[in-house]
């Protein structure tokens, strides 16, 4: 029997706290990684022109980090170790119906950009429903955060005109609330029983310490990326303001008021051919140089490059060799390797709760399953086949269990290539032979 008192109290007393101090974190990263709203700051006494070029300064450094290592990302299908790959359809069903295919990239992402993102998976009319949230939005709270599997609460805000809606989820169901945005009362309205015995949430973390905290990829590189936009404004005030030579005159004429002299000096144009009598002397200063603007902004990049562990390739064109580019992208596949761990862990684990839900113990308990991610590494066609011939003819492994390596083959397709080679089983050269000697 849900006790309504106790579950407003609750959610206002310590769930609400908790989520707010979240959103705060959250949002403050995300004004400088998604909507990038942090122009330079400038003096009070700047003028519009001034705002401008700061706003033309900004470039969005923090999505280029996410994007280039979320592009790496890309699971294909689980296996496991003491089952035969069509005896998991089941198990990986829930995946391709509730379109996480293509909901695995934002779902990356938020978790790379913010340090978290979850996924929530409930019983719904035709199976298990996964629904992916961002942090932006959503808090679990952990008894212990870092030994529990699974949260006590998840809390999820949904705004409204005249208020903001609430569903908190325990290990018995998704309780509904409102919260009046003036008075911030707290009214309960209905709860939706799951039955599964626990918070049916996964969190999906970028880089989870023994503390429990979880640091995403943008929040460390804020203070750069506010450097190289400082840097960026300032070659364009250079640009903008000192990047020509400016033509001089003494011994003019003084014409004897304010008004005169402003037309005199629009009378000067940069293609003009200037002449003067008797002591009237016409002489140039030098414009400033961006140069040292441009090797400051170059610093920054290799900096962040550096940092970032992304290849230098990703912000500028450079010209380096084949065995130079593999160095320069041997710490992104580095970061790479150690994301697919993580987030494999929790795609398994999203998959395991969603057998939960639709009543496969054989599935939900099998701890050998394992995820494969396609193969994004940068190589050509003749490099691949190449390494895959190798392994087919010096290690024996069968060709059909290759195909799925091929750049551009995913897993999806291989399949269809095995079960067409068993439909259509071709005569082997020397069956053809055998043949042709016999009617001879």
């Amino acid at each position: 029997m849900v006790n309504a008192n106790s579950l407003r109290e609750l959610l206002h007393d310590r769930l609400l706290p908790v989520w707010r101090e979240e959103r705060e974190r959250v949002t403050d990263i995300d004004k400088w990684y998604r909507k990038n709203r942090r122009p330079v700051r400038l003096p009070a006494d700047a003028t519009a022109e001034h705002r401008y070029l700061a706003d033309l300064s900004r470039t969005p450094w923090l999505r280029l980090v996410v994007t280039t290592v979320s592009q790496t990302l890309f699971l294909e299908r689980v296996y496991s170790s003491r089952r035969k790959p069509e005896s998991l359809e089941d198990l990986w069903l829930p995946w391709e119906r509730n379109g996480m295919r293509s909901g695995q990239i934002p779902l990356h992402r938020d978790s790379l950009a913010y340090g978290l993102a979850y996924t929530q998976i409930l019983p719904g009319d035709s199976g298990a429903v996964i629904t992916r949230h961002s942090p932006l939005s959503s808090v679990a709270v952990y008894g212990d955060v870092v030994e529990d599997d699974f949260p006590q609460y998840f809390v999820r805000e949904i705004k409204q005109k005249n208020g903001t809606l609430y569903r908190v989820t325990d290990d018995e169901a998704v309780h509904y609330f409102s919260v009046d945005n003036v008075s911030d009362s707290v009214t309960y309205i209905e709860p939706r029983y799951h039955g599964l015995g626990f918070c049916p949430v996964v969190r999906y973390a970028n880089d989870l310490d023994l503390e429990g905290e979880s640091v995403g990829e943008a929040a460390p590189l804020i203070p750069l990326v506010s450097r190289m936009n400082k840097t960026t404004y300032d070659r364009l005030l250079v640009q903008h303001n000192n990047s020509w030579k400016i033509i001089t005159a003494t011994g003019l004429e003084d014409p004897g008021n304010e008004e005169d002299r402003r037309k005199n000096k629009l009378k000067l144009r940069q293609d003009d051919i200037l002449t003067g009598d008797g002591d009237v002397n016409f002489d140039t200063l030098d414009e400033t140089s961006m140069d040292p603007f441009i090797n400051a902004h170059n610093s920054d990049v290799e900096e962040l490059a550096a940092v970032s562990q992304t290849p230098v390739t990703v912000y500028k064109m450079v010209n380096v060799s084949a065995d130079g580019l593999a160095e320069a992208r041997s710490g992104l596949y580095a970061k790479r390797d150690e994301r697919q761990l993580s987030f494999g862990d929790s795609h398994v684990r999203t998959l395991r709760v969603a057998s939960v839900v639709e009543g496969r113990p054989e599935d939900a308990e099998d701890y050998s399953l394992r995820a494969y991610w396609a193969d994004k590494e940068v190589r050509t066609v003749n490099q691949a086949m190449d390494a895959l011939g190798k392994a087919a003819v010096m290690l024996n492994v069968p060709p059909e269990l290759l195909w799925d390596r091929i750049p551009g083959v995913d897993f999806t397709t291989a399949q269809s290539w095995k079960r067409y080679a068993e439909d259509n089983p071709q005569e082997t050269l020397d069956d053809l032979n055998d043949a042709s000697n016999v009617e001879e």
